[in-house]
């Protein structure tokens, strides 16, 4: 019988020099800092010692010396997606998370993405498939491509990514990944080659800002053999945590792109694959025949 772990077994983990941490203040403003050996963290607020967080436990809160507290957390992927540099429009966190979901990554899952950006969906991608997977990531851009890698390394996830400065025209590497996503402007356009890269089966996604964009993109899909097509938009809508007086808040994350998820089908040429309206059909009598099928 293999011995299982029991309490005794763990300790409690300690901030450690290096370390990536969530500041949390009274007006939930957050702010996410690195840790390193005799710096100082300062705000209006007043400043915190460094020293005074390495090698204590995370979820306590300190006060500065103008009295003004602070919650030492571990940041979540939701919070470092937030803490990247960026130059442009990264995908917002409520998109990430759903697209790792929706791409079925799992640590040693292989993944294709283009554009990188800033790396904000990048690092999503790659928490999702560490420490076994990869995520191969292309941008045209080299400038982009160098401050997604920074981002990267700043959060301890650069070693899991592989970054390419290529345009995708040229096609992609890799064959047989079990995922790829396109987030670029005319993603229809690329679809042979996302096609020739996924394996069969694999998950394919994209997000785009309006619904003619959509439209092309959903014709291309169909003419390159991929099914299972669907389109959504995500909302978030926050509350205010305050018990006695709860109600939305007055700000909410609406809409901030379209997602396309399809999957790569073996589909003979000249067929399509198709949705059925169940309502034109009705059971088929015992005995029956073809003539007893609501065309």
């Amino acid at each position: 019988m293999i011995d299982q772990p029991t309490p005794s077994t763990y300790s409690e983990p300690l901030a450690a020099d290096g370390d990536l941490v969530l500041l949390v203040a009274e007006d939930q403003k957050r702010t996410v800092i690195k840790l390193q050996r005799g710096q100082q963290w300062h705000t209006k607020r007043g400043f915190l010692l460094h020293d005074d967080l390495i090698d204590r436990p995370l979820g306590r809160m300190v006060v500065t010396r103008l009295g003004h507290a602070f919650l030492i957390l571990e940041p979540s992927t939701h919070d470092l997606i937030r803490y990247l540099k960026r130059t442009t429009q990264i995908i917002f966190p409520k998109d990430a998370a759903y697209i790792a979901l929706r791409l079925n990554l799992y640590p040693g899952r292989r993944v294709i993405e283009a554009g990188t950006g800033s790396g904000g969906l990048t690092l999503a991608l790659a928490r999702a498939v560490m420490p076994t997977g990869r995520v191969y990531s292309y941008e045209e851009r080299e400038a982009m491509s160098a401050l997604a890698g920074k981002n990267l390394e700043r959060v301890n996830l650069r070693e899991h990514v592989d970054l390419k400065v290529r345009n995708v025209a040229e096609g992609f590497d890799e064959r047989y990944v079990d995922a790829l996503f396109l987030d670029m402007r005319e993603p229809w356009e690329h679809l042979a080659a996302a096609r020739e890269a996924l394996k069969g089966g694999g998950f394919f996604g994209s997000l785009l800002p309006t619904t003619n964009q959509v439209s092309d993109l959903l014709r291309g899909l169909q003419a390159h053999g991929f099914a299972d097509l669907e389109v959504q938009e995500l909302f978030v809508r926050n509350w205010k945590p305050i018990a006695d007086r709860l109600r939305p808040s007055d700000r909410m994350i609406a809409h901030t792109g379209f997602l396309v998820f399809a999957r790569k089908a073996d589909i003979a040429e000249g067929d399509t694959w198709r949705t059925v309206d169940a309502k034109r059909y009705r059971p088929r009598a015992a005995g029956g025949d073809e003539s007893d099928e609501i065309e």
